[in-house]
Parts: C-alpha cells; sequence; structure tokens
C-alpha cells in the first residue's frame, strides 16, 4: 500500500467477531492493511461493513463480551497491540494514537469543561501541572480553530455548536502529539460547509505534526480529497485496496465500481439515481463464495462458490474479484 520500509501500523488478517444470542457474529474477517508514517489511508465501505470495528480494534477498544479478537494482528511501531498488557495499551491511548470519535456529543463527557477534558489527557499522558495543562488547552483549542479559545475553554460541550464539539474531540486527540490519528466519521452530522472546514483543518495539522491518519468513511468525496490510499470494505472484508488516484481512475471490483456509479454527478442528466442493487448480508450469515455475489452483475457460479483472495493485479493495486481485471465499460 505504501512504500514504507517499516510502516508505522500493520494490521495483519485481523479478525473480529461477536457473540450474541448464541450466535456467533464475524464483524471483520481477514482485515490487512499497512500505514506508513505521514500518510493518509481512507478505509471506505457502506453502514455495516466493518470500517468502525476495525478502528476500534486498533485501539484495543471492541468491548469484551460480546467482543472477541479471533484472530490476526495489529503492529505499531512493531509492537503487536493485541498482545500488549492493558496498562501498555492505556499509555499508547491519548498518547500516541489518537482517536477522533464518530459522534462528539456522546465520546465527550457532559459534566466536565472542554477544557478539563483536554487538560486530563495532558496531565495523565504528559505529566503536566494543572496549570500548565490548561494553558496548553487553550492553545489547542486555538490550534484548531475554536473561535475565543480562553473563553471557551471553561464552556460545557452542550454549549458548542457540533463543529466546534468536533473541533474540540480533534484537540483532545492532538493533545499529546500522536504518531497516529485515527478519525471515525470526523464529518457525520456536520454541515457541508463545517466538513470542508474539518478536513482542511486535519490536513493542515497532519503538515504541521507529521502524523499518519487513518480516516474511516463511506464519503468518497472525502477520500479523493484527503486521502493517499483507500481499502474498500464490504460485509467485513477488504475488496479492494489501492491509491486513491488509481482507484478512482481505473475501479476493478464492482462494489467500487457500484460505490463509484451511485455518486451524483452535477453534470449527469436529470433521472433517478443508480443503486446497488439488494442488501449487504447479515454478519451472522455463513456464506460460501463471494459476500458481493448475490448483488453482482458479473458474478458467475465461480464467484458463489470460491471465496477469492485478494490479488495485486499490480504494484499497490489489490482486488479480491474473480473477474478481475475489469474493462472500463464493464
Amino acid at each position: 500500500m505504501t512504500t514504507e520500509a517499516a510502516p508505522l501500523l500493520e494490521v495483519d488478517n485481523l479478525a473480529v467477531e461477536f457473540r450474541l444470542d448464541g450466535r456467533s457474529q464475524r464483524a471483520v474477517q481477514g482485515v490487512s492493511f499497512t500505514l506508513g508514517r505521514g500518510r493518509t489511508l481512507g478505509v471506505v465501505g457502506e453502514s455495516g461493513c466493518g470500517k468502525s470495528v476495525t478502528s476500534l480494534a486498533i485501539m484495543r477498544l471492541v468491548p469484551q463480551p460480546p467482543g472477541h479478537y479471533a484472530g490476526g494482528a495489529i503492529r505499531f511501531d512493531g509492537q503487536d497491540l493485541l498482545q500488549l498488557p492493558e496498562r501498555e495499551m492505556r499509555r499508547l491511548r491519548g498518547g500516541r494514537i489518537g482517536m477522533i470519535f464518530q459522534e462528539p456529543m456522546t465520546s465527550l463527557n457532559p459534566v466536565y469543561t472542554c477544557g478539563d477534558q483536554i487538560a486530563e489527557s495532558l496531565t495523565l499522558q504528559s505529566g503536566l501541572t494543572a496549570k500548565a495543562a490548561r494553558e496548553r488547552a487553550i492553545d489547542l483549542l486555538d490550534l484548531v480553530g475554536l473561535p475565543s479559545p480562553r473563553s471557551r475553554v471553561d464552556d460545557y460541550p452542550h454549549q458548542l455548536s457540533g463543529g466546534q464539539r468536533q473541533r474540540v474531540m480533534i484537540a483532545l486527540a492532538l493533545a499529546n502529539d500522536p504518531d497516529l490519528l485515527i478519525a471515525d466519521e470526523p464529518t457525520t452530522a456536520l454541515d457541508v460547509t463545517i466538513q470542508a472546514q474539518i478536513l482542511d483543518l486535519m490536513a493542515d495539522l497532519r503538515e504541521r505534526t507529521g502524523a499518519a491518519v487513518l480516516l474511516v468513511t463511506h464519503d468518497l468525496g472525502v477520500v479523493a480529497q484527503t486521502c493517499e490510499d483507500v481499502v474498500v470494505m464490504y460485509a467485513g472484508r477488504i475488496v479492494e485496496r489501492a491509491p486513491t488516484q488509481d482507484l478512482f481512475a481505473d475501479p476493478q471490483h464492482p462494489y467500487t465500481i457500484g460505490l463509484m456509479s451511485a455518486v451524483p454527478r452535477i453534470d449527469a442528466a436529470v433521472g433517478r439515481l443508480t443503486t446497488i442493487p439488494g442488501s449487504v448480508p447479515p454478519p451472522w450469515a455463513h456464506l460460501t463464495g463471494c459476500r458481493f455475489a448475490s448483488r453482482c452483475p458479473l458474478a458467475t457460479e465461480k464467484c458463489h462458490r470460491e471465496d477469492p483472495p485478494l490479488r495485486d493485479l499490480r504494484p499497490g493495486h489489490g482486488v479480491a474479484c474473480w473477474r478481475a481485471p475489469i474493462a472500463a465499460a464493464a
């Protein structure tokens, strides 16, 4: 995926399952990718494909039970996070690994001021005094573009708008200068103007700090704007991975092609939007063959019978499809 000899993050054959109502539900299966230092990787797919579970797994925040790491490894700077004692993992969370959660209103503690929440992370991870942590919190709020940070540092989350709360979440994630920033749908529920501001802010912060960014999203436009590499997930698996420009210029999995066809185009003739027929199979479904086969216009008997491996069509561009390479006109 990247040209880095020693990637900062390596996810190797990760499997996560949930055991509910006597059934085992495999939310993530066989997921592998790498992320180099200072680069941005997008993880894209529709709701329920396993994107957020993958990001939570990297942080070791999958609830156990009902969650269970069923296999694989997650190596951060050479350390397998799945093998670390919880005490060491707590040092990494909020320290060398920061995370922007999907919904800031539920992720921020409503009974503490925004400044106190940032300061707490600083005192725990960096050992700053209360006074120094408060001043650093104000600096961080200014860095992420929150207006009047010295007065807003004592505001509670409910006193801020959605975009302002998201900025506080970014400040909290960046408090201890992380090497890796995980952003799980950072622009969900924000209006288009605020979305653009948040994305510009993340890009600017990456340039300033040199952090690697793992961006989890369902929005292909966000991926095109911010990511250098991208993996496409479907039903808990990676179906395609490639440099972003390569993926958009020549998508090779029928699901990726369907996603791109479904994006509204301003220059398209007025009419019905393109959709992908059918629906994502439930996590507890025990399927043979390709998980996308029931929705795929190109599926053959082999697709329903045999699960395709993720294979490289060319350097850096892998696809899990028996029919690939697919001509642009297909």
